[in-house]
């Protein structure tokens, strides 16, 4: 029903925008400098960022291209369809229309952030941090605990662990039921033979997320190491049956842990 209700409303604002754009001798202005109509833009963006979430790329795209047909300087529409191109593969283009985003709102937090996850995905990490401390001197940025993680996650490939750790301390202040920053403060203080801190952590973790078979081979080491032996057998039976084919529960049963 709610696809529907996209498809309908699309078809109407074609209809207003055809109607809008054509000139009396029947030509159609262009759209590359002026902004015939911006509050269809911002209508189509929203529309295809929900055919984002459906799933639905195509008419994502379709809808996408025509907010900036209609007006291309809605940095709205250049980040959603930036996050699309990434979605795609496609990331020249997700590139392109990340910093065009950027360059006409400098301030746009969610564009910042969404352009350090690329960024960090593709190896550039001092670049993508800078983006993401963009995000987050924002004090209107309504997701600084993601942008906190985000930086964390992406300095920790530095590797560079003391800071990943800062991150992901100050995003668990903002948010505590980050599940990367629980799962990641728990692997930092198992290295750092702080035991009784990662198993505070690693149970936290379990508390808002499933299990999955590294937090579980984590959680093994853990307890192994604080005397849990029964939690230790309780982790091994969950890793065998839940992730028997995994390179985890391969370690298990060769005693690495």
């Amino acid at each position: 029903m709610k696809r529907l209700f996209i498809r309908c409303s699309a078809f109407l604002l074609l209809a207003t925008l055809a109607a809008c754009q054509s000139t009396g001798n029947g030509t159609v202005r262009p759209t590359q400098h002026v902004a015939p109509n911006p509050k269809a833009a911002a209508i189509n963006a929203a529309a295809g960022a929900e055919y984002i979430k459906l799933g639905e790329y195509k008419f994502a795209l379709e809808k996408l291209e025509k907010a900036l047909a209609q007006d291309p300087n809605l940095a709205e529409a250049h980040n959603i369809i930036a996050v699309l191109y990434q979605r795609l593969a496609k990331m020249d283009k997700s590139e392109y229309h990340f910093k065009q985003a950027i360059a006409r709102a400098p301030e746009y937090s969610e564009a910042h952030n969404n352009y350090g996850v690329l960024l960090c995905g593709q190896g550039r990490y001092s670049e993508a941090e800078q983006h993401f401390l963009s995000a987050i001197s924002d004090p209107l940025y309504p997701n600084p605990a993601n942008a906190y993680e985000n930086a964390g996650l992406c300095v920790d490939k530095i590797p560079d662990a003391t800071l990943a750790e800062k991150y992901f301390r100050t995003a668990l202040q903002l948010n505590p039921y980050l599940r990367k920053s629980l799962f990641k403060m728990a692997d930092l203080s198992y290295q750092n033979i702080d035991y009784v801190a990662a198993k505070s952590y690693i149970e936290r973790y379990r508390a808002v997320s499933r299990w999955t078979s590294r937090a579980l081979l984590l959680a093994i080491k853990i307890e192994h190491k604080v005397g849990g032996q029964d939690k230790v057998a309780s982790y091994i039976l969950l890793l065998k049956g839940q992730f028997p084919d995994s390179d985890e529960a391969r370690e298990v049963r060769q005693g690495q842990y």
